[in-house]
């Protein structure tokens, strides 16, 4: 009977643990949900009065008020997402 050393013969879970854990498509939505988190932040910036003596309404417009957060939490939600990706194949 011929013993078989279990360090050098690979099974086919063996093969498959050596793959990486997240694919191409994985990397690529994680980075377009980063870019979209970095744009609500952008998108934030400014609102601010010349005067500092002087209130401006300019920092509560859509924009800085709705459409930033908006965009920043889709982009956490889409980086959620591609971490749980997996494809189907």
């Amino acid at each position: 009977m011929k013993k078989t050393n279990p360090a050098k013969s690979k099974t086919s879970q063996d093969v498959h643990n050596d793959t990486f854990v997240f694919t191409r498509k994985n990397y690529l939505i994680m980075i377009v949900s980063v870019l979209i988190v970095l744009l609500g932040y952008i998108l934030m910036i400014g609102g601010g009065a010349e005067d500092p003596t002087a209130f401006s309404d300019e920092i509560f417009n859509f924009r800085r008020i709705t459409l930033s957060p908006v965009l920043i939490l889709f982009g956490f939600g889409l980086g959620v997402f591609a971490i749980f990706y997996t494809s189907k194949e």
